[in-house]
């Protein structure tokens, strides 16, 4: 099967699994301040509680550096445990409060709560159906972002600007997990009406104006464009847009 067809086919089956968490993770629910230090995620992309406490980042814009933990990993599991005392996932770990913490849902509270200084909305409390949704998600995905592979350690975090529920930066992320490659990621979630749709067809038609003072205006500002997945890998110099394009990039790169 050619590689763009399987790569679109991978594409519907992430928009699928996007539609069936009702695309939390998408915009922006509070603009929260980046901490000083930078919080801490042990995590794996596949798994349903992640991914709520990946959904909260994206509602408060916040950023996070992400400790892939694929089932058989070896880089970051035995530091979580060490961190945390098991190799349970989530875990947060934030250096501003001294705080380390298990469940997802104390750590989505957590977040509303010290960054959004807002109680935890209605949709972003974990619980009910969420866990299903977020696991037949996965399932679409054919677990993808789950089992480790061989992959070179690189020196330094790569970087990653995303929203939760893109399903393009889902597909990046899936590899990025699989092959134990930390990064920095870049929440970058939609902060008004004339965000939605895909950079290349947003619903609002004539020229892209992002929210005056939102942190799309700053990365238009900076990279000439608003759009994601966006990889920047500091060991290499390479910039990259487009999902195929980086994960093409990856395996050369770090797969062996």
């Amino acid at each position: 099967m050619p590689k763009r067809l399987i790569h679109q086919l991978s594409v519907a089956g992430s928009v699928a699994a996007s539609t069936l968490s009702q695309w939390r993770g998408t915009s922006v629910v509070k603009a929260a301040r980046q901490p000083e230090k930078r919080l801490k995620l042990y995590d794996m992309e596949s798994c349903p509680f992640c991914k709520t406490v990946r959904e909260a980042l994206t509602a408060l814009g916040l950023d996070a550096e992400i400790y892939p933990c694929p089932r058989g990993g070896k880089r970051f599991r035995q530091e979580a445990k060490r961190i945390g005392g098991k190799e349970q996932f989530p875990l947060l770990v934030d250096p501003n409060h001294q705080i380390t913490m298990y469940e997802s849902k104390a750590i989505v509270d957590y977040l509303f709560r010290t960054y959004g200084e807002m109680k935890t909305p209605a949709g972003y409390r974990p619980g009910g159906l969420r866990p299903l949704a977020g696991a037949t998600g996965a399932l679409l995905r054919l677990r993808r972002g789950t089992a480790v592979r061989a992959a070179e350690a690189p020196k330094q975090l790569l970087e990653l600007w995303s929203f939760e529920s893109s399903p393009y930066s889902r597909l990046v992320r899936e590899r990025l997990t699989e092959l134990e490659l930390p990064y920095i990621l870049h929440n970058i979630g939609k902060e008004q009406f004339a965000d939605m749709g895909p950079a290349a067809m947003r619903v609002k038609p004539g020229p892209y104006k992002p929210k005056a003072g939102g942190r799309r205006e700053q990365v238009l500002a900076k990279f000439g464009r608003v759009q994601v997945p966006y990889l920047e890998d500091p060991n290499t110099g390479v910039k990259l847009y487009e999902s195929a394009k980086i994960i093409d990039y990856l395996e050369r790169q770090y797969a062996l």
